[in-house]
């Protein structure tokens, strides 16, 4: 079995899922998405008239999810009774505090206001709200409760889908990152003799003018030579990460974050890798490993 067909529970941060549902009288609707963010963020837009259903959700959504902007909308009608305006107290009291400010900052220039009335104030968005009638709505509560893991579930599954996809991108991706690694490694390899004869030239261009640096000096610029040329430890290092990297997406679960951390291990590697090129074949190999790592960290910043 190759890497590219373990089975991976890798989920995208991103999702959307949305269901019907009803307990006569009442019919709703659930839509649930999510987008990239760095952590959690959970918002809730349910009606405020089911005295803990929000308390309920959040719980249930932070089960499923571990990053991104979640957001959980609830629209419930009620069939058998006409919906009848209520007034929200609270916004309700933010507009006449903001009337009054208003007219007193007036009268403070001198200039006189017409004296409001109750349906001006009615009509101001969010003082009155259509609120169906129920004496008791913890019925309608624990049904919706039980309701709810049919989206989440719908939720989750287009989530898992995803990220198999993306499972199937990073690993084909790892696979072109372990090719131009060993393709950098036999090039290391083939150069070999043509770093050592470039060695061997500047130790005899130095010793054919012992008087222009001293000993140490020398040896300075030898070590310094050899380890600028050396690109052993960058190649390791790719191979090494390339395996953890496949290891994280075999994992799959909650993995974002490492994975975003390894790819910087990824480009940090591979920049170094040409600065110490000193060849155009090798330079060209640690450009695309570049443009590749660059095109992995795209589809790292969508998974969960």
């Amino acid at each position: 079995m190759t890497k590219q067909d373990t089975p991976t529970s890798l989920r995208s941060m991103t999702g959307f899922a949305s269901q019907t549902g009803a307990w006569d009288p009442f019919r709703w609707t659930w839509d649930l998405r999510c987008v990239n963010g760095k952590g959690l963020d959970v918002r809730l837009r349910v009606p405020d008239w089911i005295d803990g259903l929000e308390a309920a959700l959040r719980p249930l959504i932070s089960a499923r999810a571990r990053r991104g902007n979640v957001t959980l909308s609830l629209r419930i009608t009620r069939e058998d009774a006409v919906a009848v305006p209520v007034v929200n107290t609270a916004q309700l009291d933010a507009m006449i505090a903001g009337l009054l400010e208003i007219e007193a900052e007036a009268m403070a220039k001198g200039l006189s206001l017409a004296p409001s009335r109750a349906s001006d104030i009615a009509v101001m968005r969010g003082v009155m709200e259509q609120s169906a009638a129920q004496d008791d709505p913890a019925p309608l509560r624990a049904a919706l409760l039980g309701d709810v893991t049919t989206v989440l579930d719908a939720f989750d599954e287009m989530r898992q889908s995803e990220g198999a996809a993306l499972a199937a991108i990073l690993n084909d991706q790892l696979d072109q990152v372990a090719t131009l690694t060993a393709e950098a490694a036999a090039l290391a390899e083939a150069r070999k003799d043509d770093t050592a004869a470039n060695l061997k030239r500047n130790v005899a261009r130095i010793l054919d003018n012992p008087d222009a640096m001293d000993a140490d000096r020398i040896a300075q610029e030898l070590a310094l030579l050899a380890v600028k040329a050396d690109v052993t430890e960058e190649i390791d290092r790719l191979g090494a990460h390339v395996d953890a990297a496949r290891a994280l997406l075999s994992d799959g679960a909650g993995v974002g974050r490492k994975l975003d951390f390894l790819m910087q291990e990824f480009n940090r590697e591979a920049n170094t890798l040409c600065s110490k090129a000193q060849s155009t074949d090798l330079t060209r190999v640690g450009l695309a490993l570049k443009a590749l790592i660059d095109q992995m960290r795209e589809q790292v910043q969508n998974v969960e």
